[in-house]
């Protein structure tokens, strides 16, 4: 997440029903809400590069940058857009090459609307962070990213057993060290560090109670991995995520 100056002007193989059940074929699922939610970004960064262009401005993100100001005089939807923006080619291509390797595994066990809770809550959390901690506008999917950075860890620890807990270990360290040399590059000039920081929290806290918690049942003949997590459970994770980190705007600015 980039800090920057203002611009100038069910195949668901996850059943409806609760608990959620996944098949093992459920893995070759085409993880479409990653791709969409790519082809969106590119696209948004596309009418920034046209309108700077054109225009001489960046329209896009001047009507969706974070900005503390703005938010403070109720334009909350800056908690959300910053994650469709993006300040250069290297600046979009970094974070969409990260969401591309986090994001499919990730989606094929959350599920397409699940896994958009999650991106949207990590955004969302991390440019709260942002808001409280930094003055300066900030724009850039990389709050998002941390958040499914976050989850990955969550979905190994819980499901230990399963994937087995050597290698589980190994690959939780792995992400610790991914999210700690991304930290110390965030102490660089213009990176907003503590929008990574909200991004890896809030994505840690809906992962914790909403993330994927599996075992491995037979009905007939036919193996089937079986989300012991309720809709129900999911939805009040993500309000609960969402108020959370809501209530802080409140409390600190």
């Amino acid at each position: 997440m980039y800090q920057t100056t203002p611009p100038e002007p069910p195949d668901e193989s996850v059943a409806a029903e609760s608990p959620i059940h996944m098949t093992l074929g459920a893995s070759g699922r085409s993880p479409r809400m990653t791709y969409a939610i790519m082809g969106v970004t590119v696209v948004v960064y596309l009418l920034q590069w046209l309108s700077e262009n054109v225009y001489g401005f960046d329209l896009p993100a001047g009507l969706g940058i974070k900005s503390n100001e703005l938010i403070a005089a109720g334009q909350y939807w800056r908690l959300i857009t910053p994650i469709l923006l993006h300040g250069s080619l290297m600046h979009i291509g970094f974070n969409m090459y990260a969401l591309y390797i986090l994001g499919p595994g990730l989606e094929r066990f959350y599920g397409p609307w699940r896994f958009l809770l999650l991106y949207l809550l990590g955004g969302f959390a991390g440019n709260v962070f942002s808001m409280i901690f930094t003055p300066q506008p900030s724009l850039g999917a990389s709050t998002a990213v941390f958040g499914l950075l976050a989850a990955q860890g969550a979905l190994l620890y819980h499901n230990r057993d399963f994937f087995g807990g050597e290698r589980t270990q190994r690959a939780i360290i792995n992400i610790a060290v991914v999210a700690g040399i991304n930290f110390l590059i965030g102490l660089s000039p213009g990176i907003d560090n503590w929008g990574h920081m909200g991004g890896l929290l809030g994505g840690l806290v809906f992962a914790w109670f909403a993330g994927p918690v599996l075992r491995l049942e037979w009905r007939g003949l036919t193996p089937v991995l079986v989300d012991a997590r309720s809709s129900s459970q999911v939805l009040l994770a993500a309000v609960a995520d969402a108020l959370i980190f809501g209530s802080l705007i409140f409390l600190f600015s």
